[in-house]
């Protein structure tokens, strides 16, 4: 074969890919078109045409991009495409809702393909009567696997772990672990280390698979292996899990039961979509928008998540409003009040929001412990004290150039300085203390912070003006 008849297929593939995705992996919308357009004009065959070369994850990808109407009609036209590997990796909710349309048998057959991790997070979320069809319809091991997952708690290490793993006894030598691989059929053909028990299944050690490639047989396992591991119970919850491997550097580790045995393994590609998860969660916990806030979620829950923390948000506004209310004399006197208050409750709200995000996060990660806690408080008051006085003497000369008032600027000077030592103050304390008391840092914390802020600027600003004779 010539070097140019060698290097064409390659040239076709690469200009097919690029039809279909963009510089930065993303489905093109021409090809999103084309493929919807031969879905409705009937052409099956085209249709899958267009799709067939696609990674699982763009397939998966295709389906959150297309129209809610549209997918069960996609779904029919590709369906010998949708396998478990395309579920996998598919939007909770569109996976949810297409799973819907499926009979038992077919979900069964599914989830049959997947690792167990995988299986019960399609399974869990369903009826209870669709589920105990969909576990009769399954393989006795599997359903076994998968009954045992869902007694463990949601978002811990038994839902996330799998169960196919490689373990050998402590008193075997190289040799016979090569010999127990290669002769095994039935064994996982996906792993990174060997983990080595002891007689009641315990693990006492793990062995990389590139150490057992480069020792001579005659080694003892034991001697080989490494003794000092990370090992995961099963009911660690799986954000403590994603923390432990970050720290660690691990590529997996061992899940052990209440007495110490071994029960599965928890992989890297598991802890980024955990990760990813988890920062997700915090960062729509924070903005109210429900922790499972997603533009493919239903209307209705959307609206369910969303509202609650507006009404919350509406009362605690009503505070704010008292506050102003009581200093309704002084604003009638002198009008550059209520032109100056947005400002004050605006800077101390940004200024108590990026103090917050920073507790959360290293109350997420761990960094933010009771060891440390006054020492970050102390950090940010000091950093709230230094931003304000910046702020302070930019909008204080600023005020009184432009009302050539000079004690109307100093007046805004000082609220905005306490404003924003008190921003800081709250920033951190408010998710500490929630933390303290089991309350997720990143539910309410928004909705306290603000308050506060908004709360003692107006109260410091007009409080100040009156007591300095400006107005009132």
């Amino acid at each position: 074969m010539s070097e140019s008849e060698f290097e064409a297929p390659g040239e076709t593939l690469a200009s097919t890919s690029n039809d279909r995705l963009d510089e930065d992996d993303r489905l093109k919308p021409q090809f999103v078109r084309q493929v919807m357009e031969r879905v409705e004009a009937g052409d099956t065959e085209g249709a899958r045409a267009l799709v067939d070369p696609l990674h699982p994850a763009d397939v998966a990808d295709l389906f959150e991009i297309v129209d809610r109407d549209e997918r069960r009609a996609l779904a029919s036209a590709i369906a010998d495409l949708l396998d478990g590997e395309v579920f996998a990796e598919m939007n909770d909710w569109v996976r949810e809702e297409l799973i819907d349309a499926l009979e038992p048998h077919q979900v069964a057959e599914i989830a049959g393909e997947l690792e167990t991790d995988d299986a019960v997070a399609i399974i869990e979320d369903m009826e209870e009567d669709d589920q105990r069809a969909v576990l009769r319809a399954l393989d006795p091991d599997d359903r076994a696997a998968i009954e045992e997952a869902l007694t463990f708690p949601e978002e811990s290490a038994g839902r996330l772990m799998q169960r196919d793993l490689i373990a050998v006894p402590q008193h075997w030598t190289l040799g016979q672990v090569i010999d127990y691989l290669r002769r095994e059929e039935n064994l996982t053909t996906d792993f990174w280390e060997v983990y080595v028990v002891d007689p009641q299944h315990k693990p006492v050690g793990s062995v990389l698979l590139s150490w057992i490639l480069r020792t001579p047989r005659s080694f003892a396992i034991a001697d080989l292996m490494q003794r000092e591991q990370t090992l995961i119970p099963v009911d660690m919850d799986q954000e403590e899990v994603g923390l432990r491997f970050q720290k660690y550097g691990l590529i997996s580790a061992a899940v052990v039961d209440q007495a110490g045995r071994l029960v599965g393994m928890i992989t890297v590609d598991d802890i980024v979509h955990i990760i990813q998860e988890e920062a997700s969660e915090d960062a729509l916990l924070m903005s109210g928008a429900g922790d499972e806030g997603d533009i493919n979620q239903p209307l209705g829950d959307s609206y369910r998540a969303r509202i609650r923390w507006l009404i919350a948000n509406l009362f605690t506004a009503l505070v704010a409003s008292s506050i102003i209310a009581l200093f309704g004399a002084a604003i009638e006197e002198m009008v550059a009040l209520a032109v100056l208050m947005p400002i004050v409750a605006s800077i101390g709200g940004n200024a108590g929001t990026q103090t917050m995000a920073v507790a959360v996060r290293a109350l997420a990660m761990n960094q933010l412990t009771q060891s440390n806690t006054m020492r970050t408080i102390s950090r940010e008051v000091r950093l709230a004290l230094l931003n304000g006085l910046t702020i302070a003497i930019l909008i204080g000369a600023g005020a009184a150039l432009v009302f050539s008032n000079a004690a109307l600027g100093g007046v805004i000077a000082a609220a905005m300085l306490i404003n924003i030592a008190i921003a800081g103050l709250a920033g951190v304390l408010v998710p500490v203390l929630l933390e303290r008391l089991d309350q997720d840092p990143a539910v309410a914390s928004s909705v306290f912070v603000t308050m506060i802020t908004d709360s003692m600027g107006f109260f410091a600003f007009l409080g100040l003006a009156v007591a300095s004779g400006l107005a009132g």
